[in-house]
């Protein structure tokens, strides 16, 4: 067990989010490494590559019955994780986000145990955030996600906060074990521009970005307030990435402020790398976060942060070397951090370097790959 590849399921979101990122890099990073890795979801998650020797995708379907008024997703991935198991003799599952990926490979391990599988595949669960602090935390769902957390054989969280946010959240055992892996980004993909040629060439105005799946923990009419007070002090524009339920009223907010000219509606088919490297700073007022990868991407990028002063950011922007964090709703404080930034180059740039530092010190892939590995073996050869 200890040296050979294993086989993997993972079973993850397929939308914008930052969980079905990281499910997808931690799946692809595993297939590289020359085990045998199955992704479960609705549709291809956005940033599972199709390559060579690379994760295999498994779509879940989810039937319409006339007597069933309610989506079967969770049930159909439960079916899809028995059918590949039996096929595949996975070693292992990971499940990213409790509900419903925890609970639909328990129920699969349940199933296949029962009818004579031996060795059944462990699962690994890694919490992400909102499954605990929005889903986790409503009581129609809490007595699920707890029971998913203490039927999996290891639990992951991408922070020390969320870590303990899980504990007061659930009531968990004190020997309830959990493993603080952060998140993590490709800092070859996501890296700074090369430095724009002095000669010749229109002074452009700053860019601000904003990037998220623009729910409402974004708190995306924070965002639209700091770009107006951003704004009525000098040239900017705004990008926002994303898609969500709070874009069209943000978009329809700006124009009407009279803004709309210096906004770029971007959605999800862009190159981010590029979008970000290209920003001057980079907007994050959300209500919570359990850790933040949009902003480490950003950093990444050489891109100061401008976010709220909760959950796992601080563990991410470490201080005042890559970014100020205010209180949430704090929209003049951030607006003036901006605009500090946007002032002072050699503010900007001393913290664009710090950004970029931080990112390639802390957050690369390989320690939380290695990880994930370990904890696999862990759980496996149990």
């Amino acid at each position: 067990m200890t040296d050979r590849p294993l086989r993997i399921g993972v079973a993850c979101f397929s939308t914008f989010g930052g969980s079905g990122v990281i499910a997808a890099e931690v799946a692809i990073a595993h297939a590289r490494r020359g085990h045998a890795v199955h992704v479960f979801s609705d549709e291809r998650p956005t940033r599972l590559i199709d390559e060579p020797g690379g994760p295999i995708f498994h779509a879940v379907g989810s039937p319409s019955y006339p007597q069933i008024r309610h989506d079967l997703y969770s049930l159909a991935l439960a079916s899809r994780i028995i059918e590949v198991s039996r096929r595949e003799h996975l070693d292992v599952v990971h499940a990213h986000y409790a509900l419903p990926h925890a609970a639909s490979a328990r129920l699969a391990r349940q199933i296949l145990a029962a009818d004579g599988d031996r060795r059944p595949p462990r699962i690994v669960t890694t919490l992400h955030g909102t499954d605990i602090t929005l889903v986790g935390s409503d009581p129609a769902y809490l007595p699920l996600v707890r029971f998913s957390i203490l039927e999996s054989d290891a639990v992951t969280v991408p922070s020390a906060w969320l870590a303990a946010a899980t504990r007061a959240t659930m009531d968990l055992p004190a020997a309830l074990h959990i493993d603080v892996v952060p998140n993590f980004v490709d800092v070859d993909r996501f890296a700074p521009r090369a430095p724009a040629s002095a000669a010749g060439g229109a002074v452009r105005a700053p860019v601000l970005v904003h990037v998220s799946n623009f729910r409402p923990l974004k708190r995306i009419a924070d965002v639209v307030a700091i770009f107006a007070r951003v704004r009525a002090a000098g040239p900017a524009r705004l990008r926002l990435v994303g898609d969500g339920p709070e874009r069209a009223s943000a978009v329809a907010e700006l124009a009407r402020l009279g803004l709309a000219r210096d906004v770029d509606v971007l959605g999800e088919q862009v190159d981010l790398p590029a979008t970000l490297a290209d920003a001057d700073v980079f907007l994050l007022p959300s209500e919570t976060e359990s850790f933040g990868l949009a902003a480490l991407e950003a950093m990444a990028c050489g891109v100061p942060v401008v976010a709220s002063d909760v959950g796992g950011l601080p563990e991410v922007i470490g201080g005042e070397g890559a970014g100020f964090l205010r209180r949430v709703g704090d929209v003049d404080g951030m607006a003036a951090c901006v605009r500090r930034l946007l002032d002072d180059p050699a503010l900007r740039r001393h913290m664009a370097d710090g950004a970029r530092h931080r990112a390639e010190t802390y957050f690369r892939p390989e320690p939380a790959i290695a990880r994930y590995l370990e904890v696999y073996r862990r759980v496996a050869g149990a």
